[in-house]
């Protein structure tokens, strides 16, 4: 059975708009005689030109750049609109990774001569912060929504499913009246996934997932985090922040494996100085037991390890594709292990008109990679002989960790590269230094929180292939060295960048030795040694 949290699949109706209709019609105008129209190339009749599976942020951005291009657009979804990363992920996990950032600096404001930390004037409320995000996501489910019907995409609640051989696509509305089956030239699913939870006596029902997180109604004293990727450190960072005893459950040696080994290290010891205690090497929870009279969980853990009185068991261990109800199997549509759907480089699947993006094909898991793919995905449909080839990249995706310090990376690992290039063609480049942010604090030098940094160089022309940092500020640096390492940039175009000081982020433009690397570019139009800066091609 499925787990879908009521935070992730709230019914539209009673909430935000009472406007909206169990099954909208297929039209609000233009051919309001007749449901079906017809297709002007095959003769064949649709309701839809492009009909959307999800919508989240990926499916509903898909659709609205199809509307642009004046195409008839439909929008299938269950609960509130913008998926995952509106109701229970990016937006209200950055609103609390904020609250906890706030608790943080006021324990910090001692160093800086401020007084009254330990007084009763400083309070915490979580249920005022959970009752002001709720009522921001709200808000922005009725901005979805609006932004839908200015673009002239039709919205239609129910649950969907692919007809038989894919020919048309069921609707079944969640009051039991009858289902609802549309035609259109397109297909897109884009469903998105969901947490799982393990095996284990007393898991599923002593413990609740990230979705469950943002249903908490109050401040765990204790909580337990399993898990060893980004989503459990970041909700296990909050949680300690705020006051909570936490604790974080590793199957192995440490979180964040996948990760670049200066960014696993670096939080492992900050979350460590925090507090947080962390269990290593335990391959897992076996069972969770509820002691009736208080209330309260033991956790007991595969090593032999337990933690007692707990009151909040967060599992973290996994997400699923979102794909049971699709009739995946019926309509044909080909699927990878772990129930994910393949598909090519255009978003593709093998079945034609079907397409697929987003975390149900389990690529690179990211809003915005959901929504750029979404966007191409729709420019080559039906943006004319100009996008035929449209399509992303999935290289070279920037992504942030929402820890505690944050964590912005891009690119390679250095064993990634080595394992690509041979080690005799990477150069690594190293910092580890403590923020000024902490200069004035009187505390021993190995009490700082740090900040770590590394640039993964390749080839003679020592092209940067990974960027990885950790630290205050990770997060709002890394957009621009994005764009850099997009562009080809090599050390030589970093050390051509002068300097803004002091920050943290020119750390990344000063890396010992400066200035030394093969002068070769990777930009179009050289920034080395002293070039003039390019100008515009201007129109007339």
């Amino acid at each position: 059975a499925l787990n879908f949290s009521s935070a992730a699949f709230t019914n539209l109706r009673g909430s935000h708009s009472n406007s909206i209709t169990k099954i909208r019609p297929a039209f609000l105008s233009k051919s309001e005689s007749s449901r079906l129209y017809m297709s002007s190339e095959s003769g064949d009749e649709y309701d839809f030109d492009y009909l959307v599976i999800g919508a989240g942020s990926g499916g509903i951005a898909s659709g609205r750049r199809a509307a642009t291009y004046g195409a008839k657009v439909g929008v299938i979804e269950k609960g509130r609109l913008g998926g995952t990363c509106v109701n229970v992920g990016c937006v209200p996990k950055k609103v609390m990774w904020n609250a906890a950032s706030i608790a943080e600096t006021l324990h910090d404001m001692k160093h800086y001569g401020f007084s009254g930390y330990d007084s009763e004037a400083l309070s915490f409320d979580w249920s005022f912060i959970k009752e002001n995000r709720d009522k921001y996501i709200v808000r922005l489910n009725g901005i979805y929504e609006r932004n839908m019907a200015n673009s002239g995409v039709q919205s239609i609640l129910g649950t969907a499913s692919l007809a038989d051989g894919g020919k048309g696509v069921v609707v079944t509305p969640d009051d039991g009246s009858d289902p609802v089956t549309y035609k259109a030239k397109h297909v897109l699913i884009a469903t998105g996934g969901y947490p799982t939870f393990p095996a284990g006596e007393g898991i599923r029902e002593h413990s609740i997932s990230s979705d469950g997180f943002f249903e908490l109604e109050d401040l765990p004293t204790k909580a337990v985090v399993v898990g060893a990727g980004y989503i459990a450190v970041e909700l296990a960072g909050v949680l300690q922040a705020l006051g909570t005893d936490s604790s974080l459950v590793v199957r192995k040696g440490k979180a964040l494996r996948e990760f670049d080994e200066i960014l696993a290290d670096t939080l492992d010891d900050e979350m460590q100085r925090q507090g947080i205690n962390i269990f290593r090497d335990t391959n897992g929870v076996q069972k969770i037991e509820l002691d009736e009279s208080t209330g309260l969980k033991t956790v007991f853990l595969n090593n032999g390890e337990k933690i007692d009185d707990v009151d909040t068991v967060l599992m973290a261990t996994g997400r699923s594709p979102l794909v049971e109800p699709l009739n995946l199997g019926g309509a044909g549509v080909e699927q990878k292990d772990g129930g994910y759907i393949v598909t090519n480089d255009y978003s593709e699947t093998n079945v034609e008109g079907i397409y697929a993006l987003g975390d149900v094909c389990g690529n690179i898991e990211l809003t915005p990679m959901a929504i750029a793919a979404g966007r191409r995905l729709a420019d080559r449909l039906f943006g004319g002989p100009e996008h035929k080839g449209a399509k992303v990249s999935y290289e070279n995706v920037a992504t942030v960790v929402f820890s505690h310090p944050p964590i912005g990376t891009i690119g390679l690992t250095d064993e990634q590269a080595k394992e690509k290039y041979g080690e005799d063609n990477v150069k690594i480049y190293r910092s580890k230094f403590a923020n000024l942010y902490y200069g004035p604090w009187q505390v021993e030098a190995d009490d700082k929180p740090k900040t770590a940094m590394k640039l993964v160089c390749a080839g003679e022309e020592e092209t940067v292939v990974g960027l990885h940092v950790i630290g205050m500020g990770a997060d709002e640096m890394l957009q621009g060295f994005g764009i850099a390492m997009k562009m080809g940039a090599t050390k030589a175009d970093f050390d051509a960048c002068v300097a803004i000081h002091p920050t943290a982020s020119e750390e990344f433009v000063t890396m010992f030795p400066w200035g030394l690397s093969k002068q070769a570019t990777g930009a179009k139009v050289s920034p080395l040694n002293g070039a003039e800066t390019t100008e515009p091609q201007l129109v007339n």
